[in-house]
């Protein structure tokens, strides 16, 4: 008798979930972010923002920013990191002049940069501007592309490092990407 009231309840259940399907209800939690919103917290993302820091603006939880942040596809690194689309580019034709881009870069990345060799990274690290972020800093860099795809290249080692370093190198990623991205669709 019972397995027969379980059924009729499960039976009744799903008569009435596609009764209400077919009415034009919406099952189900109500979104915390609408579409609007949504495409504001994914540009603000990719112009540099935390993820903690969208959550406290728009009252959600870091987890919901990261869901619609996935679903956007704006926090995927690029295939290559070692080979910026911007160098290929550069090989094919004369290459054009390269305007200055202004980036955050993490302090993670920049402690780690500023012990390698290369001296356009180094000169442009002592240029920059510090900016205290929470327990850490940014260095904002005003420099080409060209040096911050050179950066990226060479700090690459810290995205197998530990999750501070996987973060950093992975947020500066972004920053570079979504340039390179503007300018390929700007152009």
């Amino acid at each position: 008798m019972l397995e027969f009231q379980r059924d009729m309840i499960g039976e009744n259940t799903r008569e009435g979930v596609a009764a209400a399907k077919a009415a034009g209800k919406t099952l189900g939690r109500p979104a915390a972010l609408d579409q609007g919103k949504a495409a504001t917290v994914v540009e603000e993302y990719r112009q540099g923002a935390a993820v903690k820091a969208l959550a406290r603006r728009h009252q959600v939880a870091p987890k919901t920013i990261r869901r619609v942040l996935d679903a956007a596809g704006a926090r995927d690194l690029p295939d290559q990191l070692d080979a910026p689309s911007a160098d290929t580019g550069e090989r094919r034709s004369a290459p054009a002049p390269d305007p200055d881009v202004t980036l955050d870069l993490p302090g993670l990345l920049a402690d780690h940069l500023r012990t390698t060799n290369d001296e356009a990274i180094c000169q442009a690290l002592a240029s920059g501007q510090t900016i205290r972020r929470g327990h850490g800093y940014s260095v904002r860099i005003v420099a080409p592309l060209a040096l911050h795809c050179a950066a990226l290249e060479q700090s690459a080692a810290l995205a197998d490092g530990g999750p501070a370093e996987r973060k950093a190198h992975r947020v500066y990623a972004a920053r570079v990407t979504a340039v390179q991205a503007t300018r390929l669709h700007g152009s």
